[in-house]
């Protein structure tokens, strides 16, 4: 049985819950990789990266290089004496990083590899109408997310899923499957498996193009493309009402089959409801934030603004 000096890279609070599993139960975390601290907010304040937070709490020595083929940080890597290094929600590593432990390095990535490598695999799966995803651990290597899989577990989709509820059972579903790999490779009986080149679904960076909604989509694209942007970074689209166009964020939505002979993104409003026509159905608001506005539930909405009969979604 190998005895294990880990050091873990890591940023957001996804990667947050893997660090606190891994320090709840007594793993040898000898140091924590995460970004430098960033200029937030209107007094540009410098904001501690999560997975900072969580480390000092627990006294863990913090690295945050901005260049990671730097000849200090990389002094200071090998200086930790680690021999197994974990990667969570972290950036790209250079060769001379990853290969530096004997153990290797592994990465925690929230889909069943080889499909939805890259940026944003949770909100893939459900704009996708997955069924199922789940969580991989494999070894690093020179590409993106194509290193020899250790060990995966997998979860249901449900079609009520948000990629905020399901963001949540992918981080208690990665701690531990985070732990079983550790526990694996210390045991010595290390079995990887092969990623195929290709992939079937990728899982590209969100941007303002791809979070837009196409209301002449179908009513089940729609509906899952709404979901799984809720509640971040969130669905948007542009309002036309009153010779007004204002930008909106869709959140919470409900879909609905339905016959009708309105025109595509006509905005149907009655005082307790606000739904958008679709091919074959309506798509029904229950929480949107209109530009420059607090995020509301529709009714809230409908109670002090006012929709005309001609108010559609571009």
């Amino acid at each position: 049985m190998k005895d294990l000096r880990i050091i873990f890279m890591g940023t957001p609070d996804f990667a947050v819950a893997i660090l606190k599993h891994l320090v709840d139960n007594n793993y040898n975390v000898v140091g924590v990789i995460t970004a430098p601290d960033k200029p937030a907010g209107r007094g540009r304040k410098l904001n501690e990266p999560a997975v900072k937070k969580f480390a000092l709490k627990e006294h863990l020595p913090i690295l945050q290089p901005t260049n990671l083929k730097n000849e200090d940080f990389l002094q200071d890597l090998k200086n930790l004496n680690a021999n197994l290094q974990i990667v969570v929600a972290f950036r790209m590593l250079p060769e001379v990083v990853w290969q530096m432990p004997e153990f290797g390095t592994f990465n925690l990535h929230a889909s069943l590899l080889p499909e939805y490598r890259g940026a944003a695999p949770i909100h893939w799966a459900i704009i996708n109408g997955e069924t199922k995803t789940g969580v991989t651990t494999f070894f690093i290597d020179d590409k993106i997310d194509t290193g020899e899989i250790l060990l995966q577990e997998s979860i249901v989709i449900l079609n009520t899923e948000t990629v905020g509820t399901l963001h949540d059972k992918l981080m208690l579903l990665g701690a531990k499957l985070v732990a079983k790999t550790v526990d694996y490779i210390k045991n010595g009986k290390v079995n990887t498996e092969k990623q195929p080149a290709l992939e079937q679904k990728s899982a590209p960076k969100l941007n303002s193009e791809n979070t837009k909604i196409d209301w002449s989509d179908s009513l089940e694209n729609i509906y899952n493309k709404i979901r799984g942007l809720n509640p971040f970074p969130s669905a948007w689209s542009v309002i036309y009402n009153n010779d007004e166009e204002i930008t909106v964020k869709l959140y919470a939505v409900q879909k609905e089959e339905a016959t009708h002979n309105y025109n595509i993104g006509k905005i149907i409003a009655t005082k307790k409801e606000l739904k958008v026509a679709v091919p074959k159905g309506y798509i029904i608001l229950e929480e949107i934030k209109l530009s420059g506005k607090k995020k509301m539930d529709a009714k809230s909405l409908l109670n002090g603004y006012s929709f005309s009969v001609d108010a559609k979604m571009l």
